[in-house]
Order: C-alpha cells, then structure tokens, then sequence
C-alpha cells in the first residue's frame, strides 16, 4: 500500500529539471508533493517504516532512470531473459521504468492477443514499472489500431531482418502501409534502420575479427534505411524514431528532415558512446551487436550530436540471450562474430557506463538525466508522470554516489545470463537506493512494479500488486 505518512528525502546534490541544488523532497502516497529548500522538512526526525527523513547527505538524489528499449524475450525464450530478471538487473541499475520490446518473445507484440500473453505473464513479476511496444510486421496493419486502445506505446519495425523469424522485417510498401496507419491513428513509429541490400553487398567474411564484423554492417546501410525511412515518413506524415543510432553518418539527414518539417527522433546507447572497434578483441563476442559498436572518431561525434542535443535518448537496448549463442570462447564457443547472436546486455551498467564517459568529457549529472531520464520519459509520452523530480511526478528517485567506482563482475549482475562487454572494467558511479513510488526497492522482496499503459489510451485493469 502507499506510504500512509509523508516521508522526505534530502540531498546536497538533487538533480531537477532547473538543475542540480540542495534540496528536501516530500513524498506522499507514491507521488512527489513538494521539493523544498534543504533543510526545511522534517527536521530531526528520525526514518521510519511509514515515512520519515532519509538524509543521503553528498549522495545524488536523480529521478529514476527511463529505459525504453529493453528485451525482455519472456515468454518464449525466457532462458535468454525473463521479467523477474530484467527489472531486477533494472532496479539494480537505477531504472524505474523499462518498456518492452515486441521481440524476441514468442508470440511476438503483433496482436492484441499477443499483447495479453505479454501482460499475463509479466504480472506480479516485475522490480520496476513497465511498458509495452508493439510491432509493425508485414500483414498486420489491421491489428495496429486495436494494439493502440489496448495501450501499447507505439510500433517497433525491422528494415533488415531481425534474427527471428517470427518478427520479418518490412519491404518498402509494408513500411508505407504502415506509417500511413500509425499516421491516421496517432501512433509513434520505432525503426531498426539498416538496408538489407546495403548489407547485402557489403563482404561477409566469418571468424574471430572484429573488423571483418564491422565491415559487414557498413554505416552506408544505417544512412541508406535512413534517407528511405524519412522520405516515407515525410510522405505519410508519421511520426518516426530512430533506435540505437550507430553512425554519426546518419545525423545530417536528420537534421535536414527536421528542418522540412518531419516529425523525427533519435536515440543512441551506451555502448555505442563509451565503447570503440579498436578496443574490441578478437573473437570476444560480447561485444557484438547491431548496427554495431564503430570507431573511436565515430564515438566523439555522437557525444557531439548528444550534446547539441540531437537524440532525445540513451537507452540500453538490453538484448541478452544465453551464452551458447554467443559463442563465447570462454563458454567453449568459437569466438565467430558473424555467427554469434548480436546484442549487448547493459541494463544494470547503463548509468555508470555513461557517467564514466560523460564526466570524463565535462558532462554534469542534468545532461545525464537529461539524456536518461527526462528524454525518453518524453519519447514514451510519460512527461508530468516519469523522469523528474518535480511535484505531481511518480516517486521514482535514486541515490547515486557519483564519485564511487565498482569492477563489473559477473557474479554482481542480475541479468539472467551475466554475460556483457564492461566485464573487468572499472566504472564510476554507484547506485545506492532506488526507490519506485517512494518505496526502497527490496530484490529480495515480494516485487510491487505495475503494468503502464501509453497515457492516451484508455483505461485498462491495471496489474499493480497490492502491498
């Protein structure tokens, strides 16, 4: 149940939407009241089980973080991850909110029906609250308006194939058939970006080198699916965004699209902003994913384009899978970066990899909420509910210790399969708390994260579990 009595956190360093400052934030039924100046609340009281002051003194107090592109893959390959998992590994992480990806699940988020399996089997699972996305396959425009009442946040389609096929990508007159849909419905469109024919073209050459990886996923087929994906939203009037953009390549056309007038967002991820190609070994397989992780002059545009503000995002794309798939060397796995599954597993690391690299690069705590939290909050229609500290906002807050440094080890990540390519790094930043409507998350405790429906839709049974 909800905290019965107010309870106050306070902190030298809140991070607010205004910017970072002392401040005391008062908390009631699961929702902020008030943020105050330091000191002001609840002086000398002492914390309680129902409220009281928790003082987290030069700890950071940030809104929780929003992730809006997470794999989930429960059911169907629940051994690659499942809801209990992920929002642990969320949680751990400082992640409130996550929003599923229609893929690698089976069945897919193509169908209302889909959409219930999804939502029966996550209840009474999750750490953190989460959403649903649906997908823009071919042959399923029809199922598009109901998947939209029914409160999904909007579309995910695949240019080139995604790696299961229960999930084919869309030709060009899918993908027109279905912008003009999610036009006329008022839907948000999410595009994997890459030309198949590009890819097609480019060399294929299997083995341990990284490289030979690289040169097969061109950022030529980022730029190419891209230049095509905006001339068709232009034409339909669609809303489109852009997932984990790799290739900086691709910025100058968004940035034209913009100016005409096409309803265009971006988001990157942290691997692609505190990783490089040069820093890949050969054979390790964890660091593949697509587009994939390119070259270090690549890496510093993209801060650039973040800090100009040309992605509305930083999300995980947390797409793990067991380690047999990606044939590891350490899991007896022949170290083929062309035959291994492609993604990266980094919901609990997110934060602390892209602080490491922000502060490194004079980047402050806001432009990391900003990028995190605030962000896709927005992208996900959630601003005034997720991703602010600011009165009328969810609870959602983490104590985060700025200047902390941990070693990623396998042993300490809750991801069902601790496989990831930050393991043996040494990262700064570390969180202390997070708290989901006011309440300290406990992993070892029953979970109370609800179901989100996108804020437009109406009204559905709501899955919280009463506490």
């Amino acid at each position: 149940m909800p905290f019965s009595q107010p309870a106050v956190i306070r902190s030298r360093r809140v991070v607010l939407p205004d910017g970072e400052r002392p401040a005391d934030v008062l908390i009631r039924d699961g929702k902020i009241e008030r943020v105050a100046a330091y000191g002001s609340l609840l002086a000398g009281e002492r914390p309680d089980a129902d409220g009281g002051l928790t003082d987290l003194g030069d700890t950071a107090l940030l809104p929780g973080l929003v992730d809006t592109h997470v794999h989930v893959n429960e059911p169907g390959r629940t051994e690659w991850e499942g809801f209990a998992t992920a929002t642990r590994a969320a949680a751990a992480g400082g992640v409130t909110t996550i929003i599923d990806m229609p893929l690698n699940s089976i069945p897919p988020t193509t169908t209302v029906e889909g959409l219930a399996v999804k939502r029966r089997i996550a209840e009474g699972q999750a750490w953190v609250d989460l959403g649903f996305w649906g997908g823009a396959v071919p042959g399923n425009v029809p199922d598009l308006a109901p998947l939209h009442e029914a409160g999904v946040f909007g579309f995910k389609s695949f240019l080139a194939p995604s790696g299961v096929d229960e999930f084919p990508h869309v030709e060009a007159a899918d993908l027109e058939a279905a912008l003009a849909e999610q036009a006329r419905i008022g839907a948000l469109a999410i595009i994997h970006a890459e030309d198949p024919a590009v890819l097609a073209a480019a060399p294929q050459q299997p083995g341990v080198h990284y490289r030979d990886f690289l040169a097969s996923r061109p950022a030529d087929a980022e730029t190419a699916a891209v230049a095509h994906l905006l001339e068709t939203a232009r034409c339909t009037g669609a809303r489109v965004h852009i997932l984990h953009v790799s290739s900086a390549a691709v910025l100058p056309l968004l940035r034209r699209a913009r100016e005409d007038g096409v309803r265009v967002t971006a988001e990157t991820c942290p691997h692609y902003l505190t990783l490089a190609a040069e820093q890949v070994p050969d054979g390790d397989t964890a660091f593949k994913c697509c587009p994939p992780i390119r070259d270090e002059t690549n890496r510093d545009r993209l801060w650039q384009a973040l800090a100009d503000g040309e992605f509305i995002a930083v999300v995980s794309d947390h797409s793990p899978s067991t380690p047999d798939l990606k044939l590891l060397p350490e899991y007896g796995g022949s170290g083929d970066f062309a035959a291994a599954w492609g993604g990266i597993a980094s919901l609990q690391l997110g934060l602390p990899a892209v602080w490491t690299e922000a502060r490194r690069r004079g980047h402050g705590l806001a432009d990391v909420v900003r990028w995190m939290s605030a962000g896709p909050a927005e992208l996900a229609g959630l601003t005034g509910i997720k991703g602010a500290i600011a009165p009328g906002c969810d609870a959602d807050l983490v104590a985060f210790d700025p200047d902390g440094e941990f070693a990623v080890h396998a042993a300490g990540l809750h991801h069902r399969n601790p496989v990831t390519p930050y393991a043996g790094r040494t990262l700064t930043g570390v969180v202390r708390t997070t708290w989901l409507r006011g309440r300290a998350v406990d992993t070892a405790a029953e979970p109370f994260g609800r179901q989100l429906t996108r804020p437009a839709a109406a009204p559905t049974t709501p899955s919280d579990r009463p506490s």
